[in-house]
């Protein structure tokens, strides 16, 4: 083989890129990361048991992760966490008998979202201010305000669910549990999600009166 053909092979295997995820994928993974343990966690503790259902939960924990390398080239930081505590709290639960310590795992993972979220307030980098100054650098400082109170709230909203989400895994059902990891999470934070840009848009439209009045 030419000298010439091998630099060209290197040349391209060297511009071959790696599969990023894309905005949607990763917003997808926030919210539904570590939920198909969760649910297989479900179904086979209702026919089986909690042993066989830990089991089933941790292999397709394993088999998360091991998908979405392959088929992205890396695998998304809230896959890593999420199947962490999975792995993690069910390998405790196997060895204590007791599924509770693996019901805690979305709590915990909301739990620490809440103090990632409020830590960045309190050391006046707001994790969505931090956000916007990125994507637009030029963005007007009332628009920073907002993302400012939001960060807050939205850290006092995962703290509320971690509270619920612990309640849930001592006191509810296996499908009650679920459901409220399921579909209780995302529908909530939709509902809020939409009520705080109502919100933002309403004080922006405020805001625009007042300077328009003020000319």
């Amino acid at each position: 083989m030419s000298s010439q053909t091998k630099s060209a092979d290197s040349t391209v295997n060297e511009v071959k890129p790696s599969v990023r995820l894309s905005p949607k994928k990763q917003a997808m993974a926030l919210l539904f990361g570590g939920l198909l343990p969760i649910i297989a966690f479900t179904v086979v503790e209702e026919l089986y048991g909690v042993i066989a259902g830990l089991v089933i939960a941790m292999i397709f924990g394993v088999a998360e992760v091991i998908y979405e390398f392959i088929r992205y080239k890396k695998v998304n930081s809230m896959t890593w966490i999420g199947n962490s505590l999975v792995l993690g709290l069910g390998g405790i639960s196997l060895i204590s008998s007791e599924g509770l310590w693996f019901k805690l795992q979305p709590a915990i993972l909301e739990f620490g979202f809440f103090i990632f979220l409020l830590g960045s307030w309190l050391m006046r980098k707001p994790f969505l201010v931090l956000m916007i100054e990125k994507q637009n650098p030029t963005a007007p400082p009332f628009i920073k305000v907002q993302m400012s109170g939001i960060t807050l709230r939205l850290s006092l909203f995962m703290l509320f669910h971690s509270v619920l989400a612990t309640w849930a895994a001592y006191y509810w059902s296996t499908e009650a549990w679920a459901l409220l990891k399921g579909v209780g999470l995302t529908i909530s934070m939709i509902i809020y999600m939409m009520v705080e840009i109502f919100w933002a848009k309403f004080k922006i439209s405020k805001v625009s009166k007042i300077s328009q009045q003020t000319k």
